[in-house]
């Protein structure tokens, strides 16, 4: 299919996709891709883009959906916050889903990202964030069980890491660096997030360091695009 082809296809899908009330569901790929005149990976490529902008929610084995617009959390990445606090700001609110909490031995991968010995005793929890009964992220957080025993998240826990880390005061959190992509969702991920495998995602990978300058925090973030927008400010010269 051609530029402009691909173009009319996707102008057709937004005019289709905004004609129909938030929670209706749109025909199926084989139908849609009939009633458009494509190929059903054209129609799904064209698809990813409008659930990369979060107006349509693709819930696997179930169907497509057309979803209410909410505000974007739109964040400067010069300064570290959590999304609990970024949707308080935008008065968006967000709540934590599932909750999978667990004491792990390290693997080479944590023991080079947090410096310590390969089977050492590591806290790790994952969740998913939700807003409006929609998850829009998926965050993994892998600490040293100094740190953050698994008895410190079993209750009163509201989604942040960084927001616990903080009220503890200990260790004295001062720097975080960040490797940022888009890739595609995994199987695990594509679950966490009710979407499509290979669904472009935004993907995080951070360190966060105590003053002593330990790892204190190695976290993997998984963001759906058309909820979030993040940008840099920068001097020039």
């Amino acid at each position: 299919m051609g530029q402009y082809p691909f173009r009319r296809l996707q102008a057709d899908l937004a005019k289709l996709i905004s004609s129909l009330p938030a929670e209706s569901r749109l025909p199926s790929e084989p139908e849609l891709a009939r009633r458009m005149g494509v190929s059903r990976a054209t129609l799904r490529e064209a698809m990813r883009a409008f659930e990369g902008q979060g107006m349509i929610r693709r819930r696997q084995g179930v169907g497509t959906f057309v979803v209410a617009k909410v505000p974007v959390l739109d964040s400067g990445l010069e300064v570290l916050e959590s999304i609990e606090t970024l949707a308080q700001r935008i008065g968006l609110a967000v709540n934590m889903g599932e909750l999978q909490v667990e004491q792990v031995a390290a693997d080479q991968e944590d023991a080079t990202a947090l410096n310590v010995p390969v089977g050492a005793f590591l806290t790790r929890v994952a969740r998913v964030i939700y807003t409006e009964n929609r998850p829009i992220a998926y965050l993994v957080d892998t600490l040293q069980a100094d740190i953050l025993p698994t008895a410190d998240i079993e209750t009163g826990f509201n989604g942040s890491v960084l927001d616990l880390l903080l009220q503890h005061g200990n260790p004295k959190l001062v720097q975080s660096r960040t490797d940022i992509r888009a890739i595609g969702a995994s199987q695990e991920v594509a679950r966490a997030l009710q979407i499509q495998r290979d669904d472009v995602l935004l993907h995080f990978v951070a360190y966060l360091y105590s003053n002593e300058g330990r790892v204190a925090d190695y976290s993997f973030s998984y963001f759906l695009p058309g909820y979030f927008r993040f940008h840099v400010v920068r001097k020039v010269g």
